[in-house]
């Protein structure tokens, strides 16, 4: 945020008695993607994140649960020869939601991630 946002932030939130920190946190859902390419198709896995293994995407849910589901449909993966892996984890709000497994998959009640290893569309390309 640059000064003239945070100064616009502050002027609103007091005119509508929201506190400020409030609307700066409130960044709805937020999806981060970590993509494990097939051998060879780095280029073509990492195009969906502008060439990069992982980002963060913002979604249209509005609710911790709707977050959860689009966290969970995002596990999905057609492109079987292209994409081995992801672990995917949201945010709602600025704060972390538990998706049941670990970074590798694993189920993991404290997990973050929300992509089960054993899903038959993962782990397609070896």
């Amino acid at each position: 945020m640059n000064n003239i946002t945070i100064a616009a932030t502050l002027v609103l939130s007091m005119g509508l008695g929201v506190p400020a920190a409030v609307l700066a946190q409130d960044d709805g859902c937020v999806l981060h993607y970590v993509r494990t390419a097939c051998q060879g198709q780095e280029a073509t896995s990492f195009s969906k994140c502008d060439g990069q293994a992982e980002c963060d995407q913002t979604n249209p849910a509005d609710s911790v649960e709707g977050c959860a589901t689009a966290a969970l449909e995002a596990c999905a993966n057609s492109r079987l020869d292209i994409t081995k892996y992801k672990v995917v984890t949201a945010k709602f709000a600025g704060q972390d939601l538990k998706g049941g497994f670990d970074t590798e998959g694993n189920a993991d009640p404290v997990g973050l991630n929300f992509c089960n290893k054993d899903r038959p569309d993962l782990n397609q390309c070896d």
